[in-house]
């Protein structure tokens, strides 16, 4: 299966869907679409995955979605996503990489140290301004595990 990724500026419905799988909030995907840099991965030209990322300071970027289609999971797909960013990064002389996830996003986790990245904080009730709660693995998500990957 060969994966080509991709940058894109156009975001599509498709494309908005496929960013709602990794962030729930409409407002919060609003909020930093515009900005980010979105790259794509491919499969025979079908999008399965994409990843956002921007610079939060000088020679730091915060990896701020990340989603694969469902039927595409388990595949190794996010991993190369994360891969194609910290190789980006290192080209662009970055030192940090940053990224969250809610505290119930165990398989997230996992994958996330599986490529390099450190907890290095927890920001309690995170999630508490969300519209609805919301429940992965059966675990209401409510804070936001901080991980950083230094290059």
């Amino acid at each position: 299966m060969k994966i080509v990724i991709e940058e894109i500026t156009q975001i599509d419905k498709d494309i908005y869907d496929l960013l709602l799988l990794g962030d729930s909030s409409k407002d919060m995907l609003n909020d930093y679409i515009n900005r980010s840099q979105k790259y794509v991965a491919k499969i025979s030209e079908k999008i399965v995955g994409i990843i956002v990322i921007i610079n939060t300071r000088p020679k730091t970027l915060e990896i701020l979605n990340i989603a694969v289609r469902e039927e595409f999971q388990n595949k190794g797909i996010g991993k190369q996503l994360i891969k194609f960013v910290i190789n980006m990064a290192r080209a662009g002389k970055n030192e940090i990489i940053a990224i969250g996830t809610g505290n119930c996003g165990i398989k997230q986790i996992a994958l996330y140290q599986k490529c390099g990245f450190r907890i290095v904080g927890v920001e309690l009730d995170f999630y508490k301004h969300y519209f609805e709660e919301f429940y992965e693995n059966g675990i209401l998500c409510r804070d936001m595990i901080r991980m950083k990957m230094y290059l």
